[in-house]
């Protein structure tokens, strides 16, 4: 039968594929992300002490501050998401990593709770919501670039290993606060320790906005005409692509959770219930970020040879089926039990992510994609990653019941799988019976 025209996506083949540097530097760079937002929570019962006063109330207001600053990721999102549908995808990613180099710098040299009271924790929280705002238009600025600019059998590889570089910032955020917590003790950590981790991320970030600096510009958005380009991207994406939206906020739901409570929490969750300490915990959770980086890439061949529909469903089925039984294992006081449990967890995490990335960007039209990916995207994060640790915290203390984290994460699952099982694959190189499914192709034959 005859070819017929769809509503789709620009076709994302038709381009010259960006240089291998520029791809290296905007993969590499989401280190940064990770590592200041995973710091943070890592870092959780010592910010608790230094800047909420400590104890359980400070711990609560620690996280309540994680969660509550991500309601300012969809602002930023919204804002880059215009930036780059209208100006280009690089400007995103030097204001963007400007603003994270400032506010880390800003964090590091914050007065503490000792030296002038509840101000050092208001600061904090506005540190933490210029963090939150620079960070909206990261995640989803970095993805579409690489997938615009990356050989089309090949998006899920290359937007997997950005979502590896970021679980390497989330491994150097867990190792150096596991060797603070070990080196620094007592008023040493409480006083100035704590400051080292975020003058070093400051550092990094410095360092990634000079390289950002030399990157080229998309070749998507480079061929477009002006009259190609949205006038209000956010508002025509979600007149015209809702149920995209719909599809990437499912998606990225499942992604926040499992990570940043089956990931990002674990390490809070194992000293809260009293079996291990603070560097114990934490080298715990340097472990799981070594999986969750071994897993990423894998995970993103399998999606350019068999589908993101597929992966995602085989992550997703784990997810519901073994984060109950995994928490359990990690709240019995055994180390190798924890270690089993972090690390499958982490496993599924990375997994789903490293699909996820792709799979998100690939379900919008070029001239809306980045506000797309970043209202679904960063809607989801500020909910499912921002609140759930705080929420399945808060849940422990509640019930008595450890593994309720778990069972959050298995319920998000279970009401995301459906999503995935009705969604269209959007990998170029796969292909059911004699039509292509790719949503960046112009054409499919029914």
């Amino acid at each position: 039968m005859a070819a017929i025209p769809v509503d789709a996506p620009r076709a994302l083949d038709a381009h010259r594929p960006l240089s291998k540097t520029s791809l290296a530097v905007a993969g590499s760079s989401t280190v940064i992300e990770w590592y200041d937002f995973t710091l943070y929570l890592y870092l959780t019962t010592v910010i608790s002490r230094v800047f909420f006063g400590g104890g359980t109330s400070g711990t609560a207001w620690t996280l309540l501050v994680f969660a509550g600053t991500y309601l300012m990721r969809p602002v930023g999102a919204a804002f880059f998401g215009h930036v780059g549908d209208r100006i280009g995808r690089k400007p995103v990613l030097l204001i963007s990593m400007a603003l994270m180099t400032l506010a880390m710098l800003a964090t590091a040299c914050l007065p503490t709770y000792a030296s002038i009271g509840p101000m050092a924790g208001y600061l904090m929280i506005a540190l933490r919501a210029l963090m939150a705002f620079s960070v909206g238009g990261e995640y989803s600025g970095v993805m579409t670039y690489l997938v615009e600019g990356s050989e089309p059998h090949r998006r899920g590889f290359v937007t997997s290993l950005a979502s590896a570089a970021s679980e390497i910032g989330g491994l150097l955020a867990v190792g150096l606060s596991a060797i603070t917590t070990s080196y620094f003790v007592g008023d040493d950590l409480d006083s100035w320790g704590w400051r080292v981790p975020f003058f070093i991320g400051a550092a990094m970030a410095t360092t990634t906005l000079f390289m950002r600096s030399r990157m080229e510009e998309s070749p998507v958005f480079e061929e477009e005409s002006e009259a190609d380009k949205s006038k209000n991207p956010l508002v025509e994406v979600l007149k015209t692509e809702p149920a995209a939206v719909w599809r990437g906020f499912a998606i990225s739901a499942l992604g926040s959770i499992t990570y940043y409570v089956g990931i990002g929490y674990a390490p809070t969750f194992l000293q809260s219930a009293g079996k291990f300490s603070e560097s114990d915990a934490l080298w715990l959770g340097t472990a799981a970020a070594i999986a969750v980086i071994l897993v990423t890439p894998l995970a993103g061949l399998a999606a350019d040879r068999f589908g993101r529909r597929p992966i995602l469903l085989i992550f997703g089925v784990l997810a519901a089926v073994t984060s109950l039984t995994m928490f359990q294992l990690m709240a019995n006081g055994s180390t190798g039990a924890a270690l089993a449990g972090a690390l499958v967890l982490a496993a599924v995490a990375g997994g789903w992510s490293a699909v996820a990335a792709s799979a998100i960007a690939e379900q919008f039209k070029s001239k809306a994609r980045m506000s797309g990916m970043a209202l679904g995207f960063t809607t989801a994060t500020a909910i499912f990653g921002g609140f759930a640790p705080l929420v399945g915290q808060k849940l422990i203390d509640s019930t008595g019941w450890a593994p309720a984290p778990g069972a959050m994460i298995a319920v998000v699952a279970i009401c995301v799988l459906p999503v995935v099982w009705f969604q269209k694959e959007t990998a170029p190189n796969v292909t059911e019976g004699n039509a292509t499914n790719d949503p960046a192709s112009p054409t499919r034959t029914p």
